[in-house]
Parts: C-alpha cells; structure tokens; sequence
C-alpha cells in the first residue's frame, strides 16, 4: 500500500498535539493528527476540566452547611443531586471537547484521523486501513490509571480516575485505595456529596512527595470533615462481601466494606502498543519514551510530548512540551525541559499550591538555606472567609537569597503560589519579594511579610 504523505504526523489530540497542529500548519505545513479516543485526552475529558467542575459543587455543597458560620439561615437541610452534578460536569468537559474539535476543524492544512496508531517504521504510522508518512512525527500519547497487581482485584468490579466521571449514582460508601493527588481529590468531593469515604494508602503518610509538614496539615483537613485514613497499610486485598466490596490493609485488622472501590494509585504512559520497537524509540524501565532537553526521542524526527515521556504529569507541562517543541522548530528559540521549574496544585479545599524544592529536597541538598512560615491563622483574608486551616513556607539559599520554593495550602493557595513562581522564573532574590507591596486584604500579601522574617532551616 502507497503511504500517504504529510509534512508532521501527531499521534494524540491531548494538551500539547492540537496546537502544534495549529503551529505547524501555520507554518505551511501538511499535518495528519491522529487520535483514537477523544480530543482533548484527559484534561478534557476524564482529568482537571470534569474533576474541577466536580470539585466545585463539592465546595457549593459544604459551603451551604457551613451557613450558618456565616449568619446565613437556610429554610430546610442541605441536598445534594448527583444527576445534576453529573450533568454539569459533562457540559462543561463536552463544551470545552466541542470547542477544540471545531478549531482543529478549521485548521488549514490539518486531517484529523480517528483510530489506532502504530508504527511501522521510523517515518510510517498506520491508522486503520490507512498507512501515514512524514518526516517529522510527534507522540502525544498521554497515560492511564496504573491497576496495581493486588489480590483479588480481578474478582471485583472496580473504578478509575476515568470510569469514576461515568458513574451516575453517589456511592454509599467509596473506598479510595491510595493517597496521592487524585485520590484525595476524588476523597473529599464525595465526602461532601455525602459518601461515607475511607482512604487506604500503603505509605506512612499521605502524598508522600510533599513534605511532613504539608501532609499532616492535610490529614488533618480530610479528617476533620470525616473522612477515614487508613496510613501504612501492607496487605491491600479485595474480595466480595455480599452486594459490597471488602478491602483488606492491615493483617488482623477489619477490612474496609464500601459499596464501589476508587483505584489512585498512579499512572502508566500509554506506549505499550504503539509500535515503538518497530520505529527503533527508546523506552525507560517504566514505559516512558527517554527525551532530550528539548524533547527528542533516540529516533532523529520523533519527538515525545506530555505524559508519555515522564518529564511531567500535568496539563501545564504537557502545554510547555508543545511551547519548548514549537520554539526549537519554528522560532530559532532554544527553549529546553530543564528551563522549567516544577509547580503544580493539589486541589482539595483548601488547595495546595507548590513551587520548587521542598524542604526535604533543600536539607537533602546540603545548601544552607532560609525558611519562613505562618499560618492561616494568622491571614486576614483567610480569617474573614472562615478558612483558616493550612499555611504558608517560603525556602530560600541562605547564601544567594535565591528563592528555592514554596508551598501555599490555604484559600486560594493554588494562585497564591503564582506571586513566588513568577519570581523564581525571574531569578529574583527573596528581597525582592520581601519589598513587594501586594493588596490587602488578600492571601498573598502576606507572602512579602513570610519573606522579611526568614530564619535559618534548623
């Protein structure tokens, strides 16, 4: 069979395949982008647009039983319609997949093929029935939800990060097997939809990449609204316990008995049928396609983008992906991965937003360093909004006054931390920040008086 031929191939309409379709065809070029679910992979549709929607009934719903705290009386008890929670998330996740669909529709220059792709060499990708070339092929793959290899989990009906926006029913009780981001995303929204939620998570501690500091704060927020947390568990099973799932953590210990059972428990990048052995692209120990600094796979033309290479689990960084792609083809801009300081937000009420080495890292990396920190107790603004739990940390290199990272968790935190990571793109010393005039009364005016009382990190 003939090939036909384009000047680009992308393999996923995620976050970063659709605009450098608009980019390259911009540009003059031929572009077939290729995508064998929805537009928009998972932010869209199964990721930050659904869950946020989700998470901001969630709030509705616990700001309206807290309105009394506020001086606000309601005629009657507080009800929660998942149907119509349901509806609006989809509305927004459908609006936003049907906006971008008609942008690449109008993209000159731009075939959308609906399919499976595989490589059959370095420069032919075959699609159905259709066999594709180019010169120039980017992967934009994305990930799924990781289903960990535990006992029993092939005897029990089980739910994703992405089967869980299906779901048209409020769980009795959800039993969440993990303790990261997602998990405790998906944890607190249907706490305050009315689930009774129980979190199951093998580390000693929750989300364990942030520091003692931060996921203490947190365990404390999820408890305080009733949430169980189950922390060190070493025996996770499942079996079936008459209509309910039983969920084994601890040898000895009563199982967890929920009606539907949550698995967050990571993501696997969705490389394993591509065909990558076929174009010679090398893989990590993993799954993710290995990359250079400016997103090269071991193959010259193929280039790697968003979650499938590991350099990033995020919108934003699979955003950048296209951003440093399109600066090296395109622009004569050298742009690289490591030019990116890592930043991202966990989004429970509060949310946290992060910027930066933690505290850990900074001890781990020898450098004598500054520390400041206050609590929300002590913000203005988060005690007029009767949201005070969490705090503010701001580290700093004690020798530079460069500014090493930050964690907001309060109201507001995930655009708080916007203020430190500009700064930090800057290369800005704290001073500058200690000199900043921020409004008032807002959250972020206290960073600038976190950042004149710095202290040494004991």
């Amino acid at each position: 069979m003939m090939a036909r031929s384009f000047d680009a191939i992308i393999i996923g309409a995620g976050q970063a395949g659709p605009p450098l379709a608009g980019r390259l065809t911009a540009a003059g070029m031929s572009v077939a982008l290729i995508e064998r679910k929805l537009v928009g992979g998972t932010c869209v549709n199964t990721g930050c647009m659904p869950t946020k929607a989700m998470v901001a009934s969630a709030y509705a719903a616990h700001l309206a039983r807290r309105a009394a705290d506020y001086g606000v009386t309601l005629s009657g008890p507080v009800g929660v319609d998942y149907k119509a929670i349901k509806a609006r998330k989809d509305k927004v996740s459908n609006d936003a997949r049907g906006n971008l669909e008609s942008w690449i529709a109008g993209m000159d220059g731009c075939t959308l093929f609906r399919g499976h792709a595989r490589f059959e060499t370095a420069n032919t990708v075959r699609v159905g029935d259709e066999l594709l070339s180019a010169g120039k092929i980017f992967i934009n793959t994305g990930g799924r939800a990781s289903v960990p290899d535990l006992p029993g989990v092939d005897e029990i009906p089980f739910l994703t990060n992405s089967s869980m926006m299906d779901l048209d029913v409020l769980p009795r009780h959800l039993v969440v097997v993990g303790g990261s981001y997602v998990s405790l995303e998906f944890a607190q929204m249907f706490r305050r939809f009315g689930s009774q939620v129980t979190v199951i998570e093998k580390s000693p501690r929750l989300i364990g990449r942030e520091d003692e500091d931060v996921s203490a704060a947190i365990l404390s927020i999820l408890e305080n609204e009733g949430i169980t947390v189950h922390l060190g568990a070493g025996d996770i099973g499942f079996a079936r316990q008459g209509s309910g799932i039983a969920v084994t953590f601890i040898a000895g210990k009563a199982p967890a008995v929920g009606s539907h059972v949550l698995l967050a428990v990571g993501r696997t990048p969705n490389t394993d049928d591509l065909g990558l052995d076929k174009a010679g692209v090398e893989l990590d120990k993993r799954g993710f396609i290995v990359v250079d600094d400016q997103l090269r796979t071991s193959v010259p033309g193929i280039w790697a983008m968003g979650d499938c290479n590991g350099k990033g689990a995020f919108t934003h960084t699979s955003y950048n992906d296209y951003e440093i792609v399109a600066a090296n083809l395109l622009d004569s801009d050298p742009r690289r991965v490591s030019d990116r300081i890592e930043a991202y937000a966990l989004y429970t009420d509060p949310p946290l937003g992060r910027c930066g080495m933690t505290e850990a890292a900074v001890r781990k990396s020898g450098r004598r360093a500054l520390v400041g920190q206050r609590p929300m107790t002590r913000v203005g603004r988060a005690v007029e909004k009767g949201e005070t739990q969490g705090f503010m940390k701001i580290l700093a290199d004690a020798d530079t006054n460069e500014i090493l990272g930050c964690s907001v968790l309060g109201p507001g935190g995930d655009e708080a931390i916007h203020c430190v990571l500009d700064l930090m793109y800057a290369k800005a010393p704290i001073s500058t920040l200690a000199r900043a005039t921020h409004i008032h009364p807002n959250v972020s005016e206290l960073l600038p008086t976190i950042a004149q009382e710095m202290k040494p990190l004991a």
